[in-house]
């Protein structure tokens, strides 16, 4: 009875990775319908519970709650199946748009079809950095840890920024721990094994990296790195990798990076499955074999250190979240994350802020988020069918 109810889980599982559009906020709407309402697997409070904790731990927000939930409700191997389910269409999808993408360029065939879909990606990470503010940012407190991380960012273009952006704003925020309800408290009782397995593949990726020089090792410790220190979701990760891949590495050219970007609008489930396609892209001169590695070495770099986290982190949630302090840092954070976001959108639009076509892509795109409910990868779709026909 108990294999059969997995089963079902991870059918349902598997039902919102091949629909889930939009982004972590869209994806708590779906969990909330048909994990809460429809299947019972655990109360809307709970759900919201655990999506607050991911928020709280870098990596993929919307991923670390469905692994959670697996943990859940059948421990750890149901989690790491939960984990696989949700992000493989989205792997598979990002893998074959890497491999047509240098398919392309091979055959001197432009990818100037694209050229609409690079703004429109801008815009949505835009509208969505608007959304989010506008949802978890009240009073002053938190407007100023708003420009304070976006005014960081854009000066100081580090990912090591973005961690220390994410403490400040969750430490000024714990100080108004007053306004929160006392709760019973226990001691926490922690077991580190998770914790230290984290940690350990992190330095060991590092250290192999630089004694092989080995590119796929290196590609596994480049996305285990930016995994583990990535707060705020897929808009914060973006700006990351496009730093790191393009403008140091030049693994990508701007506009191949731009396009998986926006493909990453088409494709359902995790925001971060644009890692897959740049792991794929950074490996295109070793053929499709060389681009399925670097996808799949991506894929599972990006994601490991956000389970390990989840894992650690969940066993004592429980006791954690009763304190004042841990509840009241959120608001902060939740701040500081939206800045992030902003800034990131600053990023990639300032390039087209002088150019006709894509700033008029980004406004029409804006307009058409903010006064209609067309679906994301409608919209992406109409932008490469104009690239075709223009």
């Amino acid at each position: 009875m108990r294999k059969f109810r997995y089963i079902i889980y991870l059918r349902d599982i598997l039902l919102l990775a091949c629909t889930a559009f939009g982004g972590p906020q869209v994806h708590l709407m779906m969990m909330l319908e048909r994990l809460v309402q429809k299947r019972g697997y655990l109360t809307e409070e709970e759900l919201l519970e655990l999506q607050a904790l991911c928020q709280i731990l870098p990596g993929p927000t919307s991923t670390q709650t469905v692994t959670a939930l697996g943990f859940k409700i059948g421990g750890p191997n149901l989690a790491y199946l939960t984990l696989l389910v949700w992000s493989f269409p989205a792997m598979v999808l990002m893998t074959l748009a890497a491999i047509g993408t240098h398919y392309l360029e091979v055959n001197n065939i432009s990818l100037s079809f694209t050229r609409f879909v690079g703004p429109m990606a801008v815009a949505f990470l835009m509208f969505g950095g608007y959304r989010i503010t506008q949802k978890v940012v009240h009073g002053i407190q938190g407007w100023v840890l708003v420009l304070f991380s976006t005014a960081a960012t854009l000066l100081y273009p580090s990912p090591y920024v973005t961690p220390l952006l994410i403490l400040i704003g969750g430490v000024v925020a714990s100080l108004n721990y007053r306004q929160h309800q006392v709760m019973d408290k226990e001691p926490l009782r922690i077991e580190w094994a998770n914790f230290f397995l984290w940690l350990g593949v992190l330095v060991a990726a590092a250290s192999l990296g630089a004694i092989t020089r080995s590119l796929p090792v290196r590609l596994f410790e480049n996305f285990y790195r930016n995994g583990s220190l990535v707060f705020g979701g897929g808009q914060v990760l973006i700006p990351m990798l496009y730093n790191e891949f393009v403008v140091f590495k030049h693994y990508l050219t701007r506009q191949e990076f731009l396009s998986g970007m926006a493909l990453t609008q088409v494709v359902p489930g995790p925001v971060f499955s644009i890692s897959t396609y740049v792991g794929g892209m950074s490996m295109q001169e070793y053929g499709i074999s060389g681009q399925i590695l670097g996808a799949i070495i991506a894929t599972v770099a990006i994601f490991l250190p956000g389970t390990f986290l989840i894992f650690f982190v969940y066993r004592f949630w429980d006791q954690l979240k009763k304190y004042r302090g841990i509840r009241a840092s959120l608001d902060g954070i939740h701040a500081a994350s939206c800045g992030l976001t902003i800034a990131a959108a600053i990023i990639l639009f300032q390039p087209m802020a002088t150019q006709i076509q894509p700033l008029l892509t980004v406004v029409g795109t804006l307009l058409i988020l903010y006064f209609t409910r067309v679906p994301s990868y409608l919209i992406i779709l109409g932008g490469l069918l104009l690239g075709l026909v223009f």
